[in-house]
């Protein structure tokens, strides 16, 4: 026997792990809806990025994170992944540590069948918005207001810094 204390499963009740499921679920029921339209190769969590590129035309990928507001490591992946599915053509950009991002055919023929997804995804979630008591996209601005006078990574260390297993005690 060891004088630890028993470890008991943190992970049993999670607050934002039913918004993480229900998004999961919503992307998936769009994928079906791409399967069913005989739409193949393409995940719901591209479709802003290759609009993007339809609308703005060939972007590096440093441009392309920054006009959908995430990093260049996650793009970089992201643009991996539509590389691979045919959907986009890399090349090299002005300089050697840049790469520019362009669609391919494939994409082109699709742009106009994910723009009408994504208009009607944007008129289902406003419908499912007015059903229910507290839009989603009200508590994700309440929380950013709330995050913006003191941010996740501060409230988080706070917390650590009270936990004695955090501190390795």
């Amino acid at each position: 026997m060891t004088d630890e204390q028993p470890f008991e499963d943190p992970t049993g009740a999670s607050l934002w792990r039913p918004l993480h499921l229900l998004t999961t679920t919503v992307d998936a029921e769009i994928a079906q809806v791409y399967a069913e339209a005989s739409i193949e190769g393409v995940k719901p969590t591209w479709v802003q990025e290759l609009l993007r590129l339809h609308l703005h035309g060939p972007m590096t990928i440093t441009e392309l994170a920054e006009s959908v507001n995430r990093t260049h490591s996650a793009l970089s992946q992201k643009v991996a992944a539509m590389r691979a599915a045919g959907l986009v053509r890399t090349t090299p950009g002005p300089d050697a540590r840049t790469k520019r991002v362009a669609l391919t055919a494939k994409a082109k023929r699709l742009v106009g069948r994910l723009a009408a997804e994504w208009r009607a995804t944007e008129a289902v979630l406003a419908e499912l918005e007015a059903e229910i008591p507290y839009p989603v996209s009200r508590a994700v601005a309440d929380a950013e207001r709330a995050l913006a006078r003191k941010s996740f990574h501060d409230r988080l260390a706070e917390r650590l810094k009270e936990d004695p297993a955090w501190r390795g005690e």
